[in-house]
């Protein structure tokens, strides 16, 4: 068995971590197969680390015993019970592999359950994560460009050897591009990523074209300068297709997913501030008497879909969109990368290229 010092097989092989680092802690960072069981909440950590800074440590494990017994212990160890029988191959982990993690294990053992820990902790499973990405992102890259709606992201995800850096961030990486799913903190996403290239450890990768931020979360610095000095290979569908798959995406399947999430009505107007917040974040961008235009339309459209459930209403200002703002813009940030564009042609050509 692995002595918890093999990092990268320990995140290859997606082995379950149980967590016992407090709440915030694992929200500013934590490993793709993690789960959170924390010895202490985020009160009770701040009030030991409080006392750790002005009594020392033994007054503050001290404090910490205190603050973590009778029922509220045996719950705690009731919870890292079940988790470990559930996860028989799995691993305890705290920030650097310290009191935390001792301290559950000790609690574990005193009722009988015998459970491995990280050496090092997080901390070192994110130190390898870090060096992984730096290592993979040495290897030779295709990225595939295109205007919005040529299906970018599906070649990617058909690629054997495709990294999807916008599913990694959970944002399709426009103003429209929020999903259900809440975006992860930087370094939670950077973690996804590490995992995802160690999985796959390919001879080379396939990435979509993207700017240095996806939604909130930005690419890795060693990951945007290997982009940058990429080959590109265009995707270049005809106008009406590119709608098509835009009204398949963000309007038929993230209505499905809004009425899924919050039920008919509720879904309903979630929807409805999900398109009208993604124009009113470009609002500056489109000058303010073409915004209220397209707002307008947007409303039209929105009312036809509700009356009828059909949604090509929304070419009415999904097409002006993409011609006056989102194909220029795209085509100006392409112009600068015309070095690097190695095959262009439709989605079929794209494909079939990649494949050979």
């Amino acid at each position: 068995m692995n002595d918890g010092t093999d990092y990268r097989a320990i995140l290859a092989s997606d082995t379950p971590l149980i967590d016992v680092r407090a709440p915030i802690e694992f929200t500013q960072g934590a490993m793709p197969a993690a789960i959170n069981l924390p010895l202490m909440n985020d009160d009770e950590r701040a009030a030991v680390g409080t006392c750790y800074k002005r009594q020392g440590p033994e007054a503050a494990l001290a404090l910490g015993h205190s603050l973590v017994q009778g029922e509220l212990r045996e719950s705690r160890i009731s919870a890292w019970r079940d988790a470990c029988l559930a996860n028989p191959d799995g691993y305890l982990c705290c920030a650097r592999g310290g009191q935390r993690s001792h301290i559950t294990q000790a609690w574990l053992k005193e009722a009988g359950v015998h459970y491995p820990l990280i050496a090092g902790g997080y901390k070192a499973l994110r130190q390898a994560a870090i060096q992984v990405t730096q290592e993979q992102t040495q290897k030779p890259m295709v990225l595939i460009g295109g205007c919005t709606g040529s299906g970018k992201t599906l070649l990617v995800k058909q690629h054997v050897d495709g990294i999807d850096l916008e599913g990694l961030a959970h944002h399709r990486g426009s103003s429209f591009g929020r999903t259900l799913t809440p975006q992860l903190s930087q370094a939670s996403f950077e973690n996804q990523l590490a995992v995802a290239l160690l999985k796959k450890d390919a001879a080379r990768w396939v990435l979509e074209d993207e700017g240095r931020m996806i939604g909130s979360n930005h690419l890795p610095e060693c990951l945007r300068d290997r982009m940058v000095q990429s080959s590109i290979v265009v995707v270049e569908d005809p106008f009406d297709i590119r709608l098509e798959r835009l009204r398949e995406e963000y309007f038929e399947r993230m209505w499905q997913a809004f009425s899924s999430a919050y039920g008919e009505e509720a879904g309903w107007t979630a929807y409805s501030d999900y398109l009208h917040h993604g124009l009113f974040a470009i609002r500056r961008r489109l000058g303010l008497q073409r915004f209220a235009d397209l707002s307008a339309r947007l409303d039209d459209a929105l009312i036809e879909q509700q009356r009828t459930g059909r949604t090509e209403a929304h070419y009415a200002w999904l097409a002006p969109l993409l011609n006056d703002y989102y194909d220029p813009m795209y085509r100006y940030q392409l112009e600068k990368k015309t070095n690097n564009i190695v095959f262009r042609g439709s989605f079929n050509d794209v494909a079939a290229w990649l494949a050979a």
